[in-house]
Order: structure tokens, then sequence, then C-alpha cells
């Protein structure tokens, strides 16, 4: 049978989601405590491939098992075996035409920015410090130019592999909330480093080291010299994943109400 759950993890111990050697892993941890709980190696597919240092607060995964457990059993036997900084929150049988990476519609990634001259010590790790004064409506007027179907070579990282650069971008809104600035973003697909070099870029403009203009300006440059910094890691969040009604998987986490 075919096993879907959601995953949520702190990515700052881990270099990353994916398997590597002499590193690591989301995806190593994830396996181990899984094989304890079915008695046999398991091999996990994700949704999407997190950096070092990204974190998750709905991560979904995939694996074949003939071992009959209940949802009960998957779940708390999985978290009894995982470190405190991953946690499985859900678990689901679908049919095996599920696949947690290609059956999804679209994702949805947040990037927590603490703006203020001092840098956090209670959140280290949690969200990106940018000390100086943001302005979020010339970020939002910024990030408008990207919605849309685009080519986003300007935001792929060097290494990225994907066959493509061009991707749909549903949502980019920019909000802030106290001392906090928060971008979401929403695609059918994300390129490598993309949604990090979207705020490097908006970090440029919202301090008013470029106009909004250059946004577009990058956009259609189709080169990443052209681009502001990549923005650190350990803002980025990835929030959920949609996916077809007909899998019947639970309604997304809502984590951040309270910024």
């Amino acid at each position: 049978m075919r096993v879907v759950m959601g995953v949520e993890y702190l990515g700052a111990a881990y270099h990353g989601f994916q398997f590597q050697e002499n590193c690591l892993s989301i995806q190593q941890v994830v396996e181990e405590a899984l094989g304890k709980v079915a008695n046999h190696q398991v091999k996990i597919v994700c949704a999407g491939r997190t950096d070092a240092g990204v974190h998750a607060v709905e991560q979904v995964i995939h694996f074949d098992t003939e071992a009959a457990r209940t949802p009960r059993a998957w779940v708390f036997g999985a978290n009894g075996y995982l470190p405190k900084d991953i946690s499985v929150r859900w678990m689901r049988h679908v049919p095996e035409t599920f696949h947690a990476r290609f059956s999804a519609l679209q994702r949805r990634y947040y990037y927590v920015i603490y703006n203020h001259p001092i840098r956090p010590a209670l959140l280290r790790e949690r969200v990106a410090w940018h000390c100086r004064p943001l302005d979020v409506e010339k970020m939002q007027e910024a990030a408008n130019y990207w919605w849309g179907q685009h080519d986003f070579s300007s935001f792929r990282a060097a290494a990225c592999q994907a066959k493509t650069a061009v991707r749909t971008l549903y949502d980019l809104t920019i909000f802030r909330k106290n001392d906090f600035v928060v971008v979401t973003v929403q695609a059918d697909a994300f390129l490598h480093h993309m949604v990090r070099n979207f705020v490097g870029v908006l970090l440029a403009v919202g301090e008013g080291a470029q106009s909004p203009s250059w946004a577009k300006v990058v956009l259609d440059a189709c080169d990443r010299t052209a681009g502001g910094k990549t923005a650190p890691a350990e803002g980025l969040y990835l929030y959920n994943i949609s996916y077809p009604e007909l899998f019947q998987l639970p309604e997304p986490v809502r984590f951040f109400e309270f910024l």
C-alpha cells in the first residue's frame, strides 16, 4: 500500500532534505524512523527538496509498504523515533497513482524577516534578520512584476537542474506585522533558490538601494548575474502543497497567524 504523510521540521541542523553521503539529512532521519515502525527499510519521496537550513511547516512525503499499521501507529510510532526538530503531523493511505512530487498542483513558501536594528537571539536560525528599515509597499510594487507565467532564469541557482525556467506564479504577497516582514509565494513549481533570490531583490528594493521597477529589469534579463544576493536559508519555510481533492488530504496547517 502507499502511505502519504505531512512532516514538519526545523532545518537548521540538517544539510537539506535529500539524502547525502557523510551529511545528516531530513530524508535519512525520517527513513530510519519509519523503517523501525514498518520493520523494513523505507524509501521516501518528497514534494520538494528543501535546502540546508530551510524549514517546513508541511512537507509531504510518500512511501510504499506491506506493513499494516493504523494511522495512530504510523504517526506516534514515527515521532517516538524522530528527534525533537522533526515531527510527523498526519498520515493517510492513498492509491498508487498518488505521487508526492508529481501529483502536486501548487506549492507555497513563506519567507520570514525580522526587521529590526538588533539581531534576534531567541529566533536565531528561525528567521532571517535585516537591520535596515524595509518599505513593504515598495517591495509589493516590485513583486507585482513577477506574477503570472515567466522565464525565471534570473532567479535560478547555477546548480539548478530543472529542464526549463518557465514557472507560473499565482501569488507573491508581502506584509508587515510588528517587526516581522513576511513574503508569501505560491507557484506551480519552484527553481533552485528561486524564493531566496526573489527575496534578495525585494530586500534591495525595500531598503531603497533599488527602485521597484528594477524587479522587472532583473526578470527580463533572464540572467542570474542581473539579480540580487541570495537571501539566507533560515528565513524560508515550505508552507504547504496543494493536491487534487480526490486524494482527500488534510487541510494545511495554519501556522503564521500568530505574527
